[in-house]
Formats: structure tokens, sequence, C-alpha cells
């Protein structure tokens, strides 16, 4: 019952609420984040709990008013992307600026492959969006399976009609790694976000002062394929998200394959963390994510596997860190703004 429920609510925001008159829309998706941070549920307390990382110094009504800011971005999310089926061109290009884009055009030009790695900021398919719709470059993502099926089916045809080619995370016909290496060798692109796995497969980093465990997909794809391997973040300033294409993370020359993805795993999380660090209220996480946080089990580390390549995780509607040891290009979520599992 509860599944039909919530595919019943999403088929209602991508067919109802895009339609609204776009003051409407905005007023009413602040409004369900004023009431969700009032009510501080479980996810709202977790976000604050995040934020005090972010911010150590801060005090309690700093927090408070960090934690609003970033329950309005999170719903503002929500309200673009029920949206954005209906957006043309132009209405992304207004929506949408970014710097250090020209480091995608450039690599691609030369015909090598480009993996774009964000961590949960902003509005990644109006990003996304923006990549096809403006740059020209269609890519790759990857899709964890959802229950019920037709609300799986719901976000592959959604981000597909965006322009992005969705790859399943399992039960698909072909290996979903193999896919993105062959489309990476082919000079393709391919996006994933790729902040939080809490997977034994996951990569320990150092994020603000503490350990946090990140997928090292992105990176193992990068010294597989020879991929550019392109940081991105992203936040919101007034009307318009704003993003940038940071350089690109270098192969280091020792070291074995996973040495060398762990060592471009630790850069990728240095470059989030200051993305982060300067706009909080746009890190949509509102779960566990320090390993001090986790329970005790959780905290132990995978075996180290040699050189074997890790795969990629959950990118859906509860991208909660599920993995084959690896990437991660989230969506939505489906427990919404109260729910432990809320983030995309």
């Amino acid at each position: 019952m509860r599944e039909r429920l919530v595919d019943s609510a999403y088929a209602l925001g991508w067919s109802a609420l895009k339609h609204l008159p776009e003051p409407a829309a905005r007023a009413l998706f602040r409004q369900l984040a004023d009431v969700a941070w009032r009510r501080r549920g479980r996810s709202v307390q977790r976000l604050e709990a995040n934020l005090r990382r972010v911010r150590p110094q801060a005090g309690e009504a700093e927090i408070r008013a960090l934690s609003r800011a970033g329950m309005r971005s999170y719903l503002r999310y929500w309200m673009e992307s029920f949206r954005l089926p209906v957006w043309d061109a132009d209405r992304i290009a207004r929506t949408f600026t970014v710097e250090g884009h020209e480091r995608i055009t450039r690599t691609l030009a030369e015909g090598r492959g480009a993996v774009l790695a964000l961590p949960h900021m902003g509005n990644w398919d109006l990003a996304g969006a923006w990549v096809v719709s403006h740059l020209g470059h269609r890519f790759t993502t990857v899709a964890e399976r959802l229950k019920p099926e037709s609300l799986f089916d719901r976000f592959v045809a959604y981000r597909e009609g965006l322009g992005m080619e969705v790859l399943p995370l399992t039960g698909g016909s072909v290996s979903t790694i193999g896919t993105l290496a062959k489309r990476l060798r082919a000079g393709g692109l391919v996006c994933l976000v790729g902040d939080r796995d809490l997977s034994a497969g996951g990569i320990a980093v150092d994020f603000l002062g503490e350990t946090a465990r990140v997928p090292a997909g992105p990176a193992a794809l990068a010294v597989q394929t020879g991929a550019a391997l392109l940081p991105v973040t992203l936040w919101y300033e007034g009307p318009v998200m704003k993003g940038t294409v940071h350089p690109e993370i270098a192969v280091p020359e020792q070291g074995s394959r996973r040495e060398k993805s762990a060592a471009m795993t630790q850069a990728l999380a240095d470059v989030w963390a200051d993305g982060v660090r300067s706009h909080p209220e746009d890190w949509h996480m509102l779960q566990r994510f320090w390993l001090a946080d986790l329970p005790a089990a959780a905290r132990v580390p995978a075996p180290a596997s040699g050189d074997s390549a890790p795969g990629p995780a959950a990118s859906g509607p509860a991208a909660s860190g599920s993995a084959v040891s690896g990437s991660a290009a989230s969506g939505p979520a489906v427990s919404g703004p109260d729910g432990e599992g809320a983030a995309r």
C-alpha cells in the first residue's frame, strides 16, 4: 500500500505540479519546507547535526537558520524537478550559470571521456539538463532499482526525457560498470553523484576534519579508462543556480589502481568540502554521513581487494549509499523531508 501511495505522489507531482503557475509552486514548496522544519523530524535533526560539523563554531540559532534554509533549498530541488520536463532550453539557460564548463567541451573535443562527479548539492538534474540543452552532450548515469517497479520506471523516463542515458544499478542485461567504461573509452560523458557511500566498499576520506566514506567509482573509472575526472559543485544564489566545473584531478603516477583511486577520491572530497563549507544550506545531506555517527558495526571497512575496480552505486529516488563498492549518481528521496532516508 505504501509503495502505491508513494508512486501516486510522484505521478501527481509530474502530472499536476508542473502546470501550476511558478509563483504558486514556489510558495507551496517553501511552505512545505517550513512545515517540515518546524516539526523538526528525524531528517531535520540529522541535517542540523551535519551542519554542526560544517560550522563547528556556530551557535544554535545559526544552525536553526541554516537548517531552515537547507530545507527550503531541498524542497526547491523538488519543485524544480517536477517542473523541469516542461522547461525549454531558454528557461534552463536562465536558471543555471556555470563557470569552467569549457573544461567539459575541451576534454570531449580531444576525444577523451569525462566523469563529472558531484556531491548532493543544488539540483543536479537541472545541471544535467543544461549540459544536454546548452552544451549539446548527452551523458550516462546510473539508477537504483526501486519498488514498485512503476516508480523506478517513472524516474528513468523522467531523466531520459531530460536527455540522459540511465543504466540500472542491478538487474540489467549487461554490466553497468562495463557500459560506463565503454562510454568513457568512446569519448563520452558520465555524470555521477558520489559524496555518500555507507557500503563496506566505500573509500574512507577526510571530510571537513572527520572521516566519511564515499564511493570510489568516479575515480576508479578515470583510472581504468583514462577519462578526465572533473569535480563539480552547485549552489543556489537567488533565483539562479550556479555551479563550477573544477580542474581535472589527475591520476597519480605511482601506486596500485586502488591506491590511485583512493588518492583521487580524497582530492574529490576536498573540492566538495570547500563547496559545502561555502554553501552549507545547499548540501542536501539529511542522512548520517560521518562514520562517527554510524553504529560501530557499520564503521568497519571492507578488506582490501587489490586492484579491483569499484562499480556504480545508487542513482534513484533513495540514493542512500547502497553501492557495489563504487560511484553514485543519485535521485530524489522516497521518504520525503521527514524520513531518515530523505536524500536524493
